[in-house]
């Protein structure tokens, strides 16, 4: 397993410079921020889908540095209820998937999106209770007649390229946990799969290991960054929190680098997890720690995570078995 960092924290930095600081640090490899919400700072899939000799510096630079591309970040809603917005994000995909099979990088991340709760709607709708049975109804529009037939035809469009599209289980969209990944997968095929990421899980109240098994096969990547649960908020509101990010000490969670939520034991534990289900491609770190700049948090984090990845290859026999 493979050291990578989410390079867009870098967004300020050209990409020859943040290839640089990263390779300083020791890290092998890069998940390269290609549209949607991580931005194109580093990288325009239009532009280097159509300009050869830009693609040819594009590509040059990773070699430069010795850090491999792992996969192209192209989180987007493709079935937001505003057609302009649903096209940008599908858009957005569709040149991401094009451009890693180009490269070839087997993965693109995403979210699965979240459709209105019907036709005529303005924004995205959540529902995650049964009751009143209107959240039923609205999940039942969502996911037969936008969601299902939405991925149904850009699974295959990936496959079609070699990619493999990789979903943040990220509340707010329609795929939050292993239960709607595995739906979603079983529906529209084995080419759909997960990004793990644990902070978007430890909050909801999951164990990140409970999910590696059950997902087992279908991981395609993993987003190593932490949340700390604020216990005593918590203790009086949940988990539930629609609190700004900045207003840390009142919130009921908060993202961190990893080992500020949770131990190394927890982490070992984690990559070990991962290895037991065959997963072996790379942890990569995101930063979205409010506490620390942007240079502490990633240090700490690859400090932190060299003590817990496994990078030698498995063995294939027991000396003692």
């Amino acid at each position: 397993m493979k050291l990578s960092v989410l390079a867009n924290l870098y967004g300020q930095k050209s990409l020859d410079e943040t290839l640089a600081i990263l390779s300083s640090l020791g890290v092998e490899a890069v998940e390269i921020g290609a549209g949607g919400y991580p931005g194109k700072a580093h990288c325009d899939p239009e532009v280097l889908l159509n300009d050869a000799s830009a693609y040819a510096e594009f590509m040059k630079l990773f070699e430069k540095h010795g850090i491999e591309p792992c996969a192209l970040a192209t989180h987007g809603n493709p079935v937001h209820p505003d057609k302009a917005t649903a096209k940008m994000y599908h858009d957005d995909f569709v040149s991401s998937v094009l451009l890693a099979e180009k490269m070839g990088v087997d993965t693109v991340i995403t979210f699965s999106g979240c459709p209105g709760d019907h036709p005529g709607a303005k924004y995205p709708n959540w529902a995650v209770a049964p009751w009143p049975e209107d959240f039923l109804a609205v999940l039942d529009y969502q996911w037969n007649e936008v969601l299902i037939p939405y991925w149904k035809e850009n699974a295959k469009f990936a496959k079609d390229h070699g990619v493999k599209v990789a979903f943040e289980m990220h509340p707010g969209f329609c795929v939050y946990n292993p239960e709607t990944l595995l739906k979603l997968r079983n529906a529209c095929g084995d080419n759909l799969g997960a990004n793990l990421d644990p902070s978007h899980l430890i909050w909801q109240g999951m164990d990140p290991v409970a999910v590696i098994r059950e997902l087992k096969d279908a991981i395609f990547h993993f987003h190593a960054q932490d949340t700390k649960i604020d216990k005593y908020n918590t203790a009086k509101n949940g988990v539930l929190d629609t609190k700004h990010y900045g207003d840390e000490i009142n919130r009921a969670w908060v993202f961190r680098t990893v080992g500020f939520g949770n131990d190394l034991a927890y982490w070992r534990d984690i990559a070990s997890n991962l290895r037991l289900v065959g997963y072996d491609k790379v942890m990569s770190i995101e930063h979205e720690d409010s506490l620390m700049s942007i240079d502490e948090g990633l240090k700490k984090a690859v400090d932190f995570l060299k003590q817990a990845i496994i990078s030698d290859p498995k063995p294939t026999t027991m000396s003692w078995a």
